[in-house]
């Protein structure tokens, strides 16, 4: 078996404090894991884990393995690192991680045409909520919403992320078209259930933030659906800008208390400081920048 790939599995073992969860990790089987291991402790002579049914330990071995282990795979990658920067156009894997709903609507699109420009890049895209990390993933990029406090990562500012308050015009048609948070009280409201935790508008108003705290006519986890519902007549929703572009160019929505919407987020690009940027980053970083603008967001 590969040296280099029982050192990779040994560190995954220790890391994630499971061969079940080391399986999973590297998408091999549990049972491959073991052997892998095995493997290296015949190799050595001497035992790296104590394993009982509850717990598993290093030895003094296998904490010496494991801090040298660790050096060398990083060595082989600032080796293959090396080489790849010598490439002149971008190639291999490049991981991106970003939220579900802007990483769909934007970085998608992006993804597809960063890839007809440079074939030779494969990109594993993420669409996830919870925060990765970067590091113990494996992670090449991530695109955060909201503000940062990673002092270990690069960041490059984007534009911000806006939200916007519309309905669909027979909607407003049959209700009437809210001036002030204030006449929200006569409304329908549409509602994700991940962001409004607690089931309540909170829109800057000339004395202070407003909460509209009636409850919501319709709750859903998913904003694609809340737009469905908005644009049969549903009610008013709160959604970022880039989501409602198309309806709202169309007309299929009608923007509404403009003056009221919540202060827009930061988006960032982030990647680890110890990363030497390679070809496939910094040309997709330059992509998505340059797309993001054109996005209008």
């Amino acid at each position: 078996m590969d040296t280099l790939r029982g050192m990779e599995t040994f560190i995954a073992v220790v890391d994630s404090g499971s061969f079940t969860l080391a399986a999973s990790r590297l998408e091999m089987s549990a049972v491959m894991v073991g052997k892998y291991i095995a493997r290296l402790e015949s190799g050595l002579g001497t035992r790296l884990l104590e394993r009982n049914t509850r717990r598993q330990s290093l030895t003094d071995a296998g904490r010496v393995y494991y801090d040298e282990a660790k050096r060398v795979l990083e060595q082989v990658s600032i080796a293959q690192s090396a080489v790849e920067r010598l490439r002149a156009a971008p190639a291999g894997t490049l991981r991106v991680t970003a939220p579900t709903s802007f990483g769909g609507c934007v970085i998608a699109p992006l993804t597809a045409t960063f890839l007809q420009r440079f074939p030779e890049v494969r990109v594993e895209l993420d669409l996830t909520n919870r925060m990765v990390d970067l590091v113990d993933e494996g992670v090449d990029l991530a695109i955060r919403i909201g503000d940062i406090r990673n002092d270990d990562l690069v960041a490059k500012y984007l534009r911000p992320y806006r939200m916007v308050i519309c309905a669909a015009p027979d909607y407003l048609a049959r209700h009437g078209t809210p001036q002030t948070p204030a006449d929200l009280v006569d409304h329908l409201c549409l509602s994700h259930t991940v962001w409004t935790a607690r089931n309540e508008w909170r829109l800057p108003g000339a004395e202070g933030e407003v909460r509209w705290k009636r409850d919501a006519i319709l709750r859903c986890n998913d904003g694609y659906g809340l737009r469905m519902a908005a644009r049969a007549g549903a009610g008013l929703l709160l959604q970022p800008e880039v989501l409602v572009a198309e309806e709202l160019a169309s007309g299929k929505l009608v923007r509404v208390l403009e003056n009221y919407t919540p202060e827009p987020r930061p988006v960032h690009l982030l990647w680890r400081q110890d990363l030497r940027p390679l070809p496939k980053l910094t040309r997709f970083v330059e992509h998505v920048v340059q797309g993001v603008g054109e996005w209008g967001l």
